[in-house]
């Protein structure tokens, strides 16, 4: 008979965070395993010293390495790997003598604990518990004693280790965090909480729980004696003063929107003439890739105060000091332009983003669409100044990525039928394509719309035939990218995606015996 393996939480440090479950299947072990770190003695074992047995089995299970430096040949991660095979194995010759063991974790076993990488090799072949623990998190929240989020906040939960760019644009995206994995890693993280604007209100906790505990503010924190057992809490904002209703309206409808009405109009001194006023900036991110990013966008982006729009576009935005983040869902365009405006009504420089190009298919159409109406209701917004930078636009990119197929007259199509009747959309695709324009389809095909593709090339087909190039460009600019050149016939729509652009050539587009696909400027 095989034995039973527990991975059992400890808690954060204090023993009498140990819980009764764990305290009794530790006295009960035949094995007591733990982990312990290069000429360290195992925090784990000496927070349950006073729980194990005389005469248990005590199975240490020292790292190898604790740094991310190594001569392993596959790098850091590969001499875990090494190791976490090996403690495996140690185990598993006691699971198979039918004895009882137990991991100690400190924390939780499943939280950023070693015992999740033996739990994956021997709990599909053993008998197998997790024992939850009180975590790091929960202790220095404890010690911080200051309500962590309230009602709506996002909270997140994020590693020392990422870079300060993304840790700053993550923190920015959330009400609430938590920060582990410091030690040297904390200058970066101090770094990356004053360009998200968190720094005055972070609290670094070190030893939560334990006799050692330490409480202080992050800002005063040295740099130089940070050890790895220490987290930085950032608590949520609490209940703010929204008087005016107009950034809780927005919130109900977004992700992690950023509603301190006290951030307003900390704009730079403008030129438009409105004094006070900020302008509202709206930028085409382009498809994708950094290296398609205009200067002049990344120019706005890099003065302005707000970045408003999509949460996949605002991600790619670099956080930075004095940036304040809105991101919403995919369905609230107008929201996001009204917001816009009044943020920069109120003073603030604003960059509306989108991706691609902001006047195709963007944000530009919405900000202007949602300005018409402001302005009906108060012609003050006519006064807020408004820029477009243009973008590199997807179908652009689709069509250099396999050669020149809008080198002649062409179309942009939004294929989505959300704004518009099908029977507009087909009588227009008819009118195109029977007059020889290449058309772009955007938006192809989504699982809300899972047959306009499907129809449309069926119509196309019967007025054009079956004969006509079609390039389907997905991911364009991204590690992913690719493309399929086809015909109309047999275009296989169950193939394409949102993450696509569908190209259907006119007549005269040829493919080269090397796979080039261009369109003659010239016609007959």
């Amino acid at each position: 008979m095989s034995g039973r393996f527990y991975g059992v939480g400890i808690g954060p440090g204090d023993p009498e965070l140990i819980t009764l479950k764990a305290a009794r299947l530790i006295a009960a072990a035949d094995v007591i395993a733990y982990h312990a770190g290069t000429g360290k003695q195992s925090m784990a074992r000496s927070i349950a010293a006073d729980l194990i047995p005389d005469g248990v089995i005590e199975e240490e299970l020292r790292y190898p390495v604790t740094t991310g430096m190594t001569e392993h040949p596959r790098g850091y991660y590969g001499a875990l790997a090494d190791f976490y095979d090996e403690c495996s194995e140690r185990l598993e010759t006691h699971l198979a003598a039918g004895r009882t063991v137990v991991v100690l974790a400190v924390g939780d076993p499943l939280f950023f604990g070693s015992f999740m990488y033996v739990h994956d090799r021997l709990s599909p072949r053993y008998p197998t518990e997790v024992v939850p623990g009180i975590t790091s998190l929960s202790a220095a929240t404890a010690a911080v004693a200051t309500g962590l989020c309230r009602h709506e906040d996002t909270l997140t939960v994020l590693p020392g280790t990422l870079s300060v760019p993304e840790l700053a644009r993550r923190l920015a995206d959330t009400d609430a965090a938590i920060i582990m994995k410091l030690g040297r890693t904390f200058v970066g993280v101090r770094e990356a909480l004053r360009q998200a604007g968190m720094l005055e209100r972070a609290v670094y906790v070190e030893r939560a729980s334990g006799a050692a505990e330490l409480v202080m503010p992050a800002a005063d924190v040295e740099e130089g004696r940070v050890p790895y057992m220490s987290l930085v809490v950032v608590p949520g904002e609490g209940l703010r003063d929204d008087a005016a209703g107009r950034a809780a309206d927005f919130a109900r409808l977004t992700a992690s929107d950023e509603d301190d009405t006290s951030r307003l109009g900390r704009g730079r001194p403008h030129t438009s003439g409105n004094e006070g006023v900020g302008t509202v900036h709206v930028v085409g991110l382009g498809p994708g890739p950094d290296r398609w990013l205009t200067p002049e966008a990344s120019e706005a982006l890099a003065e302005v105060d707000h970045v408003v729009g999509y949460a996949p576009y605002v991600a790619r935005v670099p956080q930075r000091e004095g940036l304040t983040r809105h991101s919403s869902g995919n369905s609230v365009e107008l929201d996001r332009g009204r917001l816009a405006l009044d943020l920069a009504r109120e003073g603030g420089d604003v960059a509306l983003v989108s991706g691609g190009d902001a006047g195709v298919f963007g944000m530009a159409t919405a900000l202007f669409e949602s300005r018409e109406a402001a302005v009906a209701e108060d012609p003050g917004y006519a006064e807020v100044p408004v820029q477009v930078v243009p973008g590199v636009t997807a179908a652009h990119a689709a069509s250099a990525l396999v050669g020149a197929v809008l080198g002649g007259d062409h179309a942009l199509v939004n294929l989505s039928d959300n704004l518009k009747p099908w029977e507009a959309l087909a009588g227009r695709l008819t009118a195109l394509a029977t007059r020889d324009v290449t058309l772009a389809l955007y938006n192809p095909r989504s699982r809300s719309r899972p047959d306009t593709l499907g129809a449309a090339r069926d119509l196309l087909v019967e007025a054009v035939g079956p004969e006509r190039v079609v390039v389907v460009a997905r991911h364009v600019g991204r590690d992913e990218e690719s493309s399929v050149v086809t015909t109309l016939g047999e275009l296989d729509v169950e193939t394409v995606d949102m993450g696509c652009l569908v190209v259907i050539g006119a007549s005269s587009t040829r493919v080269t015996d090397d796979g080039w696909v261009w369109t003659p400027r010239s016609v007959g």
